[in-house]
């Protein structure tokens, strides 16, 4: 993962449970893919969630809760329809939350609580 854009870790382990940070559409290099389609960037941050959440000892299959944040609601069938192909028979706590706008003009944030195995 390309290093956090501020003060603050990608993930954080606490009394058995990791707490990831929200991930926006930024490539291992750092690349922002602000530019790129809704899609892309959803494939982009739920990688980068499932990145931190290995990294950190857990997984998709350990998730219990997700919280999504996309600048337009028009976009929600199609995260849906990413997000279930992502967590697969993982069926987490969710909410996807339609926000004005986020960092760097993306349209996705996500973040995430798992369990440590």
């Amino acid at each position: 993962m390309a290093p956090p854009g501020g003060h603050y870790s990608h993930a954080t382990i606490a009394n058995g449970f990791v707490f990831v940070s929200g991930q926006l559409p930024i490539t291992p290099s750092g690349e922002l893919l602000n530019q790129a389609s809704f899609e892309a960037q959803a494939c982009q941050a739920l990688s980068n969630v499932k990145a931190a959440l290995e990294a950190a000892g857990s997984g998709v299959t350990q998730l219990v809760q997700v919280r999504v944040y996309i600048t337009s609601i028009s976009n929600w069938p199609s995260f849906n329809q990413i997000y279930k192909e992502w967590a697969g028979q993982s069926l987490p706590a969710r909410a996807v939350v339609p926000v004005p706008e986020l960092h760097y003009g993306f349209f996705v944030e996500v973040e995430a609580i798992g369990m440590v195995a």
